[in-house]
């Protein structure tokens, strides 16, 4: 929605006024193509809900794009939704409930029940609604380790060791959530 709410006219569409409105010093960056920030120069970099947003190819870009920017030794925190928590409710669902798959379908934000249409359309080019790619712990340390990341951990709402991160966590982003920090070597 960054990238609308800075687009004269289309801003004043409802659909940029979705969700907060961010402050004039945010910008606007494309992790996938590289963002501008100086290689090593960050001490901590911090993700909500975006990795499964990415196609593999573009998160492994995205993994490394986040490593290039932090110090060594920086700290890149996430969370996201968490693979394993939703199929084990869809599973347990699935033997009592016809509308469980569907449920799942939902709940994940995989598949479109209907073609997006009209503003729709716009809304679809402009924001990565679904999920593309979904992550249990296993397959994201993975992932991050061939990225140059060592000292991958689970993590929970409000545990880490740096306060900085509070200040940009919301609990209700952790629920039910995959949180993950790891190091850059």
């Amino acid at each position: 929605m960054l990238r609308l709410q800075r687009i004269p006219l289309l801003n004043l569409l409802p659909i940029a006024r979705k969700g907060a409105p961010y402050p004039k010093s945010v910008i606007y960056g494309d992790v996938v193509k590289g963002l501008p920030v100086a290689s090593g120069s960050a001490d901590l970099v911090y993700c909500s809900h975006t990795l499964e947003h990415l196609a593999l190819e573009d998160c492994q870009v995205a993994l490394r794009e986040s490593a290039r920017m932090l110090k060594p030794r920086g700290v890149f925190r996430a969370v996201m939704p968490d693979l394993r928590h939703l199929c084990r409710a869809y599973v347990t669902a699935s033997t009592k409930d016809p509308n469980a798959a569907g449920a799942f379908m939902r709940d994940s934000n995989l598949g479109l029940e209907r073609k997006p249409r009209g503003m729709a359309l716009v809304r679809q080019y402009f924001s990565r609604d679904a999920h593309l790619w979904m992550w249990d712990y296993a397959a994201i340390k993975l992932e991050l380790t061939q990225a140059g990341f060592v000292e991958v951990r689970e993590a929970n709402f409000g545990d880490s060791a740096y306060p900085s991160f509070a200040d940009v966590e919301s609990a209700h982003r952790w629920e039910n959530g995959l949180g993950f920090e790891a190091t850059k070597a």
